[in-house]
């Protein structure tokens, strides 16, 4: 479980320094390259995961790359301009994506980091789950990435699940979760 450049585990500063899509992603993949090397992991059964920021990175990665078999791509951002103006913390969205999108003629520096914007390259299976009253990336988020998955062919499968938030609590929820997730990796034996 890695804490790239931008990631909050090294606070606000570190976090909002225009890294998301960039450094991050560079760390994440120069990780895995190692895992790879050091014989810990099979470059032939390589699947990405991800909530919340996580969601956004592992969205990231099959916009950048054909090397995973699967992802899961859970409350995950699909695109920072929208985020920054539809969910609750959207001056500090605005500030990892690196723009509004109300400032001026695009493209906009969040499109570059948006995996919306590379939606076209994706070829990996992804599962997508999200909370159907989550407030802080909001439901939004999915549907765009569901619809350009659909848009252009590629596998994936869509749960929204009732009246959860950003977190799923529901306990049946979160078997089901459990369960979809464990199904939907099985394609890396």
């Amino acid at each position: 479980m890695p804490n790239p450049r931008g990631g909050q585990g090294h606070g606000h500063a570190f976090a909002a320094n225009g890294t998301v899509g960039r450094e991050e992603w560079q760390d994440v993949i120069t990780g895995i390259d190692l895992l790879i090397e050091r014989g810990i992991a099979d470059p032939d059964r390589l699947g990405i995961g991800g909530y919340s920021h996580g969601g956004y990175l592992a969205a990231w990665a099959v916009g950048q790359t054909d090397r995973f078999k699967a992802a899961l791509v859970g409350a995950g951002i699909s695109d920072w301009g929208m985020l920054a103006a539809t969910g609750e913390f959207g001056p500090f969205e605005a500030a990892l994506g690196g723009s509004h999108g109300w400032e001026g003629r695009g493209p906009h520096p969040h499109d570059e980091r948006s995996p919306i914007s590379y939606a076209s390259r994706i070829r990996t299976p992804v599962l997508i789950v999200h909370g159907a009253q989550d407030t802080n990336v909001p439901l939004g988020q999915a549907e765009f990435l569901h619809r350009a998955l659909r848009w252009f062919g590629v596998e994936h499968e869509f749960v929204v699940y009732p009246r959860e938030g950003h977190a799923i609590a529901e306990r049946n929820h979160r078997i089901d979760l459990l369960r979809r997730t464990r199904s939907w990796f099985r394609r890396l034996r």
